[in-house]
């Protein structure tokens, strides 16, 4: 079986939702980000290993903010990491592309731009929704 294009993914008719072929689409999508993430951790691990101490200031306060952007970024690719996983986890167990509250299709063009989402739109705004409204009171 041929490998979906993207644009055969989102030309794919509603009630052809999550069929095997666009299982296998972001399954393979999955499986090549954990891959690029693995390396990503890999080389700003690498980097973050050599990072000197130097003994000029300027350096040493560039060298600080460099080290910090650096665990920032490995902070958010080490979360992402477990997420990619967790939708490789739902494609096998068939529960892949469903709102995990209201059981809503998440939709193909929602899962191109975030293929670890577990929420369909609507339920993703009533909860950030609900979040800024107990912030702000």
């Amino acid at each position: 079986m041929a490998m979906l294009t993207e644009e055969q993914l989102l030309a794919a008719p509603e009630d052809d939702y999550m069929n095997d072929a666009q299982l296998e689409f972001f399954r393979n999508l999955l499986l090549t980000q954990a891959e690029e993430v693995k390396e990503s951790l890999a080389n700003a691990r690498a980097q973050l290993a050599s990072f000197e101490n130097e003994p000029d200031e300027l350096d040493k306060a560039s060298i600080e903010e460099e080290r910090r952007m650096a665990l920032r970024f490995l902070d958010r690719q080490t979360k992402l990491l477990p997420k990619i996983m967790e939708s490789i986890k739902r494609i096998d167990e068939d529960d892949y592309g469903f709102c995990s509250v209201t059981g809503e299709p998440i939709g193909v063009k929602r899962l191109l731009l975030r293929p670890t989402a577990t929420l369909c739109a609507e339920e993703k705004q009533r909860q950030e929704l609900k979040e800024r409204n107990y912030r702000d009171a």
